[in-house]
């Protein structure tokens, strides 16, 4: 067997048992969990004006408020900064 063969096998039977529950050499990267309600309340915004102001859907916005979701790539990434400066990008966008 050739060194990138194996190294597929040793990745594959490392996936098997972390998905199994054994020890594995798998390293998981969970990324913190946002409180988007939070971030929408310091903002001091109602559900409509955040969703209009920042280009989100209610419906969205709502399943997010609720954890039935959560937000990922570029609107985890817009929310994280709105939760530091929202500010910065309704000025941002007003530009």
């Amino acid at each position: 067997m050739n060194k990138a063969f194996t190294e597929i096998s040793e990745g594959i039977k490392d996936a098997v048992s972390h998905a199994k529950g054994e020890k594995s050499g798998v390293v998981e990267h969970v990324p913190e969990a946002l409180n988007v309600k939070a971030i929408r309340e310091k903002t001091g915004m109602s559900q409509q004006r955040f969703c209009a102001t920042f280009g989100i859907s209610l419906g969205t916005l709502r399943h997010w408020e609720q954890g039935l979701r959560m937000p990922h790539g570029a609107a985890r990434v817009l929310l994280k900064v709105v939760a530091q400066n929202p500010q910065a990008v309704i000025n941002a966008i007003h530009e």
